[in-house]
């Protein structure tokens, strides 16, 4: 029998160490289900700002390490054994026990970190033998589950730091405005102590107390080796944290944006710290003079073209505009669009050949269907080229190439070109959908152009093989699905219509001091464009080259215009100073394997046709070979002085001289004529001679066919006029006027007729003397 008790004394403390395992492997600790604080950082981890956690703490998720100088601090200081103990120290224990003994109360638990991290898992247990001895357990199950380094960083991360600051890199940006890593040794030692005595931290309470203890870890980090003599007494010298300080908010837009798609996670974005912070202070120092205006709003975004990631996101201004909508993030706000779309127009009618660079596109007052486009300095050219059209942003000519486009097309190629804000049927923009009657986001205007260069990029380095889809959404979190370029197959345009788009695009008139720059070899090439819309509600500008894309709005959130706010003077010269900041880029090279070198008519700019006499050449992509012809070259029959056109009525057929002669409709020509000196129209009919209709001989320039017209009454109650206005091609012929049946008069050389028709449905119709006609049906307004 005693025998058998010794055998049972003997494994007693086996049995004991195996029950205890047992209830280790049995029992798993809790995890931390705290709400955490929403951290973006830059793309080399530098914090930009946080949001707190939803309890209203500072806790930020985990970090990937603990920096060497606090590890050291902390270990020292609350478990100097960590890295030998298995998650409990028997020896501090019995220590403790000892201590608690004597002073007959509660001086010393002899917690590991292990333990401690069981006490702030089970969140305030009350400190009793029984919870002592549950944390005892769960600390030695914790140390077979996880590895010293990530027991260390659960602790690091969830010990109280005083108020309402939890973690380390919190406190460390609370109490230091730096990062872990940037902390000095006196810092590392200060925070080090704040989780046994979180109150010392708070200015003008237990200061004392918290030096002393600051202090005497400064004094064993000297003893053990870890700092040199030096190191000590500059230490010592440093003084307390004060008051917490706010953490950075260096993108608060793009902090919100991130807190609401990832809250309570930790966000490595594609942001350069340096280009953000001067990004906003150029922002900011560009609406303060707008406030001059009363404009109080203003966003950026700039873009690395390769890889499409942003590097400065400027959701608005940081200055203070108390009822201004400063927090609202502009970069993804819908907006109307102005003239920014007016390239991509350009590019898209060229890739399919329906237009060439130069190509006549008619510049004339037009009515469509109630619908009037007028250009911002309210002239019109009669025609003009097409280049030269974009690079001067005339709204006339881009509501005709629509028209001619199409409208629905369009909507459908800037939806595959990424733009997400159109989700409206194409009928209900029509054709002011070239002209801002759409609202885009200066998040999918960016991705679009940076997508346009990183296609000639791609053309280039590839060898002219472009044939993969590469225009997408800008990216901000690199690495992470949701923000990835949705593969798309087929390539949207062709390298040469972008290229020749871009070249207009740089001919754009920059700001007034930028107005020089083709003077200096040192100026920076770009292919840039400006927008503003209808009422003067938002300015655009939105610039690329090989390199980066900036996109920058102009105007008050709160949708309110003002007079001169235009994209040339409110957003264009942010626009600048923005790439200023950039690293200048070579110009792309021209994408020679998909174009092909044309005749094309030195007058209408159209392919050569038979009886084009002066051609230039010019580089057009490969579908403009099949454009159409010159179609205003024709031959004209004229007498031998070559003042008058003859037929063979009139004249002997051996006598008659036949010219090639550039002619434009008449309403073109009407306007055409005043800005060209060089342009000749048609000579007269030689007496004598039965004129032969050629074609339209006269145009009415107002109204347009199926016109609805308002006429207002006068002060002196009487019923006003309206003039009616006809261009002729031989503006010498007598034309006479007939309002629906009736006779109202004739005109010379200006050919204009002021009346006040009744109210409903007229038309107007108008003969010269030599029968040619033209009518238009109008409708009057009731008052």
């Amino acid at each position: 029998m005693r025998d058998a008790v010794k055998i049972i004394g003997r494994f007693r403390w086996i049995l004991l160490v195996m029950a205890l395992l047992a209830t280790c492997l049995l029992i798993r600790p809790p995890a931390f289900d705290d709400p955490l604080s929403t951290v973006v950082e830059d793309r080399e981890g530098k914090l930009l700002g946080a949001m707190i956690a939803g309890d209203g703490q500072w806790r930020f998720p985990p970090p990937d390490s603990i920096p060497d100088r606090m590890k050291s601090c902390i270990i020292l200081f609350e478990d100097k054994n960590f890295y030998q103990h298995p998650g409990i120290d028997g020896l501090a224990l019995l220590r403790a026990a000892g201590q608690n003994l004597a002073s007959r109360r509660i001086v010393s638990g002899g917690s590991t970190i292990n333990m401690q991290v069981i006490r702030l898992m089970r969140k305030g247990q009350p400190r009793t033998l029984q919870e002592k001895m549950v944390e005892i357990f769960l600390a030695v199950r914790l140390e077979m589950i996880y590895t010293k380094e990530e027991i260390l960083r659960m602790y690091l991360s969830h010990a109280p730091f005083g108020g309402n600051v939890v973690g380390l890199e919190a406190a460390s940006w609370r109490y230091f405005s730096c990062s872990p890593q940037e902390l000095t040794w006196a810092d590392a030692a200060c925070l080090a102590v704040l989780p046994n005595a979180p109150s010392l931290i708070h200015p003008g309470r237990n200061r004392e107390s918290l030096m002393i203890k600051r202090n005497a870890l400064i004094d064993k980090l000297l003893e053990q080796g870890f700092i040199d003599t030096l190191d000590w007494q500059l230490a010592l010298q440093e003084p307390l944290p004060g008051n917490p300080r706010p953490l950075p908010q260096m993108a608060p837009h793009l902090l919100a944006r991130m807190h609401a798609a990832h809250e309570g996670k930790r966000i490595r974005t594609s942001i350069d710290k340096a280009i953000q912070e001067r990004a906003q202070e150029l922002l900011d120092m560009h609406v303060k003079v707008l406030k001059n205006n009363e404009i109080h709003n203003a966003s950026a975004l700039i873009l690395e073209v390769g890889s499409g990631q942003v590097l400065a996101y400027v959701g608005n201004t940081t200055l203070p505009a108390e009822g201004h909508g400063k927090m609202v993030d502009v970069v993804t706000a819908r907006r109307s669009s102005g003239s920014v779309l007016k390239p991509l127009l350009y590019a898209a009618m060229l890739d399919e050949g329906s237009i060439l660079p130069t190509t006549l596109v008619a510049d004339i007052p037009t009515s469509m269907s109630g619908f009037t486009p007028k250009n911002f300095s309210d002239t019109y050219d009669g025609a003009v080229k097409a280049e030269k059209a974009l690079a001067r942003s005339l709204n006339v000519p881009a509501v005709n190439m629509l028209r001619d486009f199409g409208v629905d097309r369009f909507k459908f190629f800037l939806e595959d070109l990424g733009m997400k804000s159109l989700d409206r049927p194409a009928g209900t923009y029509g054709l002011s959908l070239i002209l801002g009657g759409a609202e885009v986001t200066l998040w999918d205007l960016a991705g679009i152009y940076a997508g346009l260069s990183r296609t000639l990029n791609h053309f280039y380095t590839n060898s002219g093989k472009y044939d993969v889809k590469d225009i997408h959404p800008p990216v901000i979190t690199p690495g992470q699905a949701d923000e990835q370029p949705t593969p798309s197959g087929g390539k949207v345009l062709g390298a040469a219509a972008i290229w020749l788009a871009f070249k207009a695009m740089e001919e754009v008139n920059r700001p007034e001091r930028e107005a020089a720059w083709e003077t200096f070899t040192s100026s920076r090439r770009l292919a840039w464009k400006t927008g503003t819309s209808f009422g003067f509600r938002d300015a655009w500008a939105v610039g690329t080259d090989p390199g980066y894309t900036v996109a920058v709005w102009a105007g008050n959130a709160d949708g309110e215009g003002r007079p001169g706010l235009t994209g040339l003077t409110a957003a264009a010269p942010l626009l600048f100073d923005l790439f200023d900041l950039l690293p200048r880029t070579s110009w792309f090279e021209q994408p020679f394997d998909e174009m092909e070198k044309i005749g094309v008519c030195r007058q209408s700019g159209y392919r050569t046709g038979p009886y084009c006499e002066e051609t230039d050449s010019i580089w057009v992509p490969s579908k403009g070979l099949g454009s159409a012809p010159c179609p205003f070259h024709h031959p004209v029959h004229l007498d031998p002085s070559e003042r008058y056109r003859v037929n063979d009525e009139c004249i002997e057929p051996s006598a008659i001289v036949t010219r090639n002669w550039f002619t434009l409709p008449p309403a073109m020509e009407w306007y055409y004529r005043k800005g060209h000196a060089w342009y000749r129209p048609l000579p007269p009919y030689r007496q004598g001679c039965n004129p032969q209709l050629e074609g339209e001989v006269m145009a009415f320039l107002y109204p347009d066919d199926n016109a609805r017209i308002f006429i207002p009454v006068e002060l002196s109650g009487r019923r006003g006029q309206v003039v009616f206005e006809i261009a002729h091609r031989d503006p010498g012929l007598k034309v006479y006027w007939h309002l629906d049946e009736e006779y109202l008069g004739e005109t010379v050389n200006m050919h204009r007729m002021a009346i006040s028709p009744a109210e409903g449905k007229h038309i107007i119709t108008a003969v010269d003397e030599q029968g040619a006609t033209a009518a238009v049906r109008f409708t009057v307004l009731s008052d």
